[in-house]
């Protein structure tokens, strides 16, 4: 057991470890509340108000007073807020230098911008960013967004009860998270607001974002003619796609790229995409995972072609192996599985040299007979 500290046990001026949850005491002057100190439970309760905090997350504070030591029913240990230990994110990986970054970026409140390929685990970061954090999780597809307005609502019509058509204003998710968070009694609780595909809306839908992004953290509300706040407790995370294989996009100016703090990803390392492919799809053996990830490096590491291949591309190959039509012939089937899985994800046709479905195809091929040659020399060897 974990044990207890006593009150004599705490000192002024010490530096100790601790998470904080939201104070459930309402009006108090302090938000955030702990437990426990270096892993034991505290004997007051632990009490700090720094924005800095986020729920969920360990962190270094520094003992500033002990209010009424003498009363075992009262009193509070008042705590200042040194640092955050390092985020966990549980089950993704995150490049260390992204991560550390990223832990700084949301600890000052800044607005955040993934910017990286396609399939690359832009939203699922931002999930796991909010399940970490204690979040509530709001996701926002922009590329519905034609006006400016559609960020908050959009217009329907709808039959009255004489059969009248009616125009109504219907609140998107984005306006009713800003609602809720505005709340009192949801002051405590974080949002992190997430804006998918932001630059596949127009420049000037976005410009409405202004405003909300930027230290004047209000957006004009078309449902009531006036302007919603932005509570500090709304966290914008955005992710963009950005080049020119993507149809259907937009450029984002200076201003708008500079309402955010941007962050490059990129696709995983081979061994971690293989780590993370063996979790998921345990019927599928290490080197077939080793081949399949071997090849889609080398097809994203290919400048000529026109795109990237998602992570998506070879969990699928893996869902269609370990079916039980495929899973007794895994190897016989992985050509065919590539084709579509990978070359599909390409244009023209993988018969076709001239085309970048074509292109892959023949790095497919190769890597194919690479894997073959090595494991005849390996079973010759062995014999």
């Amino acid at each position: 057991m974990p044990g207890k500290w006593k009150v004599e046990d705490i000192t002024i001026g010490a530096t100790m470890e601790t998470t904080f949850w939201p104070n459930p005491v309402k009006h108090s002057e302090f938000r955030y509340r702990a437990t426990h100190l270096d892993g034991k439970r505290a004997p007051k309760v632990v009490l700090c108000d720094d924005k800095r905090i986020r729920q969920g997350v360990p962190c270094m504070v520094r003992v500033v007073a002990l209010h009424k030591p003498d009363r075992p029913d009262r009193g509070m240990i008042e705590v200042e807020f040194v640092h955050s230990l390092s985020l966990k994110l549980e089950g993704i990986y995150i490049d260390p230098v992204v991560s550390r970054k990223l832990q700084i970026l949301l600890e000052s409140g800044l607005n955040i911008l993934l910017d990286g390929p396609q399939g690359c685990g832009k939203t699922v970061l931002a999930r796991a960013i909010a399940d970490s954090l204690g979040m509530r999780f709001v996701f926002f597809n922009c590329s519905s967004v034609i006006e400016a307005t559609d960020f908050l609502a959009t217009i329907q019509v709808r039959a009255s009860d004489s059969g009248q058509p009616i125009t109504d204003f219907v609140k998107t998710d984005f306006l009713h998270a800003l609602e809720e968070a505005n709340l009192e009694e949801n002051q405590t609780q974080p949002y992190l607001l997430f804006l998918d595909e932001f630059n596949r809306c127009q420049e000037s839908a976005r410009n409405a974002l202004m405003p909300a992004l930027d230290t004047t953290r209000q957006i004009f509300n078309p449902v009531t003619n006036s302007f919603i706040t932005i509570p500090d407790n709304v966290q914008f995370i955005a992710a963009v796609n950005r080049g020119n294989e993507f149809s259907g996009t937009f450029g984002i100016d200076a201003a708008q790229l500079d309402r955010f703090a941007p962050l490059q990803m990129d696709y995983l390392p081979p061994k971690e995409e293989i780590k993370l492919l063996a979790g998921r799809h345990p019927e599928i053996g290490p080197k077939m995972l080793q081949t399949i990830v071997h090849i889609a490096d080398r097809i994203r590491h290919t400048p000529e072609l026109g795109a990237g291949l998602s992570v998506r591309a070879t969990e699928e190959v893996c869902v269609y192996l370990k079916h039980p039509l495929m899973q007794d012939n895994q190897r016989r089937m992985l050509p065919e599985v590539l084709q579509s899985s990978f070359c599909g994800r390409f244009a023209g046709r993988w018969n076709d040299v001239s085309s970048d479905a074509g292109a892959v195809w023949a790095i497919v091929q190769d890597a194919l007979r690479e894997a073959d040659t090595a494991q005849k020399k390996k079973n010759a060897a062995s014999s």
